[in-house]
């Protein structure tokens, strides 16, 4: 009951959006700490997110169905289903 419940926690965090923040996890504990590290919201495109913060350092061919893609920058990667960014993840 306590996962589904955080589970729902995490879904209504992830579809609300606006905020900044990435998902922790400490001594089996999920927790939101704040991210002031500029990257891409979800639903922006290749070209906008290229344009804002250049070239990727690498780009993974896309896989599977729907395609999913990933580029890789040096604080943050960016996943994108067909040309649109699904989620950007900050790198510690």
């Amino acid at each position: 009951m306590r996962s589904a419940k955080l589970l729902a926690l995490l879904i209504g965090c992830a579809i609300a959006g606006g905020a900044s923040a990435e998902t922790v996890v400490i001594d089996g504990h999920v927790q939101l700490a704040d991210s002031s590290v500029s990257h891409p919201g979800r639903g922006t495109t290749m070209h906008q997110v290229e344009a804002k913060f250049g070239a990727p350092q690498k780009r993974y061919p896309a896989v599977g169905k729907p395609p999913i893609t990933r580029w890789d920058y040096p604080s943050f990667s960016v996943f994108f289903e067909f040309n649109r960014v699904v989620h950007s993840v900050v790198h510690e």
